[in-house]
């Protein structure tokens, strides 16, 4: 028992140093944690480590891709989906397909089935291993694209290995594959956004941001339990849970939970990720002896690895290129609408033009419903919103780089590699080559991607940068001015200083005073807040910009509520949850914040 305290604690230790060290170093921490690992292998104690692949794929990976998925800019993720999914579930087959033809090639008497499973495996790229990306100086259209792709891809993979396992037994069926792969991601999608509406309607009633952050640590796993036993992907269940609490944690948590969840998650993120490359490393020297005692070859199966690495970039630059093309060519068709979706936006500013815009757009074929009018602008709203960000930031060669370079492999390869059952063919050698595909990935791309990125990056104007982000950080603060003009009581906190020193009010009534000021300041920075939300539903203000204003926001209430007297209700019962207008998705006219 004392053993395995130390041993824990030195690696949190080891953990926190890599994170220090590394970037010092010019080395991204989970390799150099990886390095750490391989070299404590050789010592005697852990010379035999051994981890439960079930503890990664089901213990360690739902929280981290629920976590992920909560701070994921969610207009972000909604623009690039159609990229995301390509990525997430035709790369992979593809990678799965052709990686297995070339395993049942190279490996005598594997078979095409096995050869896939192997496939699936080294398939997927990583959330955690791409989060080296993000040190790096790309765009963040590739951050939007990379992350979706970590976040769904699993499940794709995980499918498959499973698939190909069952056609070794010769009973296999395509359209039974597809129905099987239907069923996980649509239950898993499911249980995921019931989990996360439950999980937010529970949390909104506490006042207690310790423990709303204790039972968020919960809920990965009452996502992913369920459905893992119902046979759906329990990775996706607690990825769509963490977009459901992403998107709409803003509207119905307090600030003082948000806070404590940010904190309390990235502590959370940093020791689970560095234990993951750390027993990576641990467990290389034990699968080399496997292989030497199963009399394999060493040297085969890493010249087998290099190849399949190899073959897995080859693959992922032959699917982007294209992808690319079809995404400068829907930004084409985007520059070409531009001039009638403004012409609409701006036609839509009075009741009258919405609903002569609607007409003219279904043909007169139904009389519009406020409700639908309400849609129909916000959908004009985010249509031109979604025009100018891609016209904003085009993807080139270089971009289309990065995506390449990026994809690296991980948790998600080490961990489903040990799943393979007892009697698979040369299964030493198959766990061997999936370690080595995802050691070498790290090495070789997660130790170049850096330089590689700052040799091509394209000339950046950061003076038209910073004057970009400044007129955005501008037409926030004029939302913000207007929004709390519009909040009533405001002569309030204007008299409340006088009234406060008056000699002719006594104590009660002099608080009173104050505290009316306090709840009128408190209900302003609730209308801004939802403006900015409903900004950010429309997709009219950056996301990071956003962010900034909104932790702004969230610091001002927190500071208000620890120095007055008002009381922690719940943030679904203040006012402002349903924005200023109490429609999310129209333009806010008085600001301009949609100009």
């Amino acid at each position: 028992m004392t053993e395995t305290l130390l041993f824990l604690v030195a690696g949190l230790v080891v953990i926190a140093a890599s994170t220090v060290v590394g970037p010092r170093l010019g080395v991204a921490s989970p390799l150099l944690l990886v390095a750490v690992g391989v070299g404590a292998s050789f010592l005697p104690a852990l010379g035999s480590v051994e981890i439960d692949p079930e503890l990664i794929l089901a213990g360690v990976l739902p929280p981290l891709l629920y976590s992920s998925a909560v701070s994921m800019p969610a207009m972000n993720f909604r623009r690039e989906f159609g990229a995301i999914s390509g990525l997430s579930v035709l790369l992979v087959v593809a990678s799965s397909l052709l990686l297995g033809l070339f395993f049942s090639l190279v490996l005598p008497d594997l078979g095409f089935a096995w050869g896939v499973a192997l496939g699936a495996i080294v398939s997927p790229t990583d959330a955690v291993a791409t989060s080296i990306v993000k040190q790096t100086s790309v765009s963040r259209r590739v951050v939007a694209m990379l992350d979706g792709e970590s976040l769904l891809n699993d499940a794709t993979a995980l499918v498959l290995l499973r698939t190909a396992i069952v056609a070794t037994a010769a009973s296999f069926s395509f359209w039974g594959a597809l129905g099987t792969f239907a069923y996980s991601v649509v239950v898993a999608v499911v249980i995921g956004l019931v989990v996360g509406a439950v999980n937010l309607a529970a949390r909104r009633r506490l006042t207690d941001p310790t423990v709303n952050t204790v039972i968020s640590f919960a809920v990965p796993f009452l996502a992913s339990v369920p459905a893992g036993a119902v046979g759906a992907s329990g990775l996706v269940a607690a990825v769509v849970a963490g977009l459901v609490t992403g998107i709409r944690a803003p509207r119905e948590l307090s600030p003082q939970s948000r806070l404590s969840d940010g904190q309390n998650w990235r502590t959370v993120e940093l020791v689970l990720e560095g234990a993951v490359f750390l027993t990576m490393g641990l467990q290389i020297r034990s699968i080399v002896i496997a292989v030497e005692q199963d009399h394999a070859g060493l040297a085969p199966a890493l010249l087998i690895a290099v190849g399949a690495l190899v073959l897995t970039v080859l693959v992922r630059a032959a699917y982007v290129a294209p992808l690319l093309r079809v995404l400068s060519a829907r930004a084409r068709h985007a520059e070409a609408m531009r001039p009638r979706v403004a012409d609409m936006h701006q036609r839509i500013s009075t009741s009258e033009g919405t609903h002569e815009s609607f007409t003219e757009m279904n043909r007169g074929r139904r009389t519009p419903s406020p409700r639908a009018l309400d849609q129909f602008a916000r959908r004009v709203t985010q249509g031109l919103a979604d025009i100018e960000y891609f016209l904003a930031q085009p993807l080139g060669w270089r971009d289309g780089t990065a995506v390449v370079w990026a994809g690296m492999r991980g948790a998600v390869t080490v961990a489903a590699a040990q799943t393979l059952p007892d009697d698979t063919p040369q299964r030493p050698v198959l766990v061997l080559i999936a370690y080595a595909v995802a050691a070498l990935s790290l090495l070789v791309q997660g130790g170049t991607i850096g330089p590689l990125l700052r040799r091509i990056a394209a000339p950046v104007d950061e003076e038209a940068a910073h004057r970009q982000t400044e007129a955005e950080r501008r037409r926030l603060v004029v939302l913000l001015r207007d929004t709390a003009a519009a909040v009533p009581g405001g002569e309030v906190v204007r008299d409340t200083a006088a009234a406060a020193a008056a000699a002719d009010l006594d104590d009660d009534a002099r608080r009173a005073r104050i505290d009316a000021a306090v709840r009128h300041t408190l209900a302003v920075l609730a209308a801004q807040r939802a403006a900015l939300l409903d900004a950010r539903d429309a997709g009219t203000v950056d996301a990071e910009v956003l962010a900034e204003s909104l932790a702004d926001l969230d610091a001002s209430e927190i500071a208000i509520r620890l120095r007055g007297r008002v009381p922690h209700e719940p943030a679904g019962t203040r006012p402002g949850r349903r924005g200023r207008r109490g429609s999310p998705g129209r333009p806010v006219r008085d600001s301009k914040v949609t100009d």
